[in-house]
């Protein structure tokens, strides 16, 4: 396991990274409807799939998870911020 910590947290920093945008994008709709659904489940195909090419079991989901998560709050911060200074894009 001890070799597998820098793998662990590229996947993690990974995550988030390609949940900024989805956070991001989520901003602009109407909450728990369909699109703010699908922008907040887009990522996780994305996340297995490479959770599984890096031969990373189970246990590192928390982790994963935790990073998606942190990418699309992360994500909606920008949003909100430019909105509030009146930048569009």
């Amino acid at each position: 396991m001890q070799a597998s910590i820098p793998l662990i947290i590229g996947l993690t920093a990974l995550a988030f990274m390609i949940s900024v945008p989805c956070g991001y994008l989520r901003q602009n709709y109407v909450k728990y409807s369909f699109m703010w659904f699908l922008l907040i489940h887009i990522p996780i195909p994305f996340i297995i799939f490479l959770r599984l090419e890096a031969g990373l079991d189970w246990h590192v989901i928390p982790l994963t998870l935790g990073g998606s998560v942190a990418g699309q709050i992360a994500g909606g911060i920008v949003s909100r911020r430019r909105k509030r200074n009146g930048q569009t894009g």
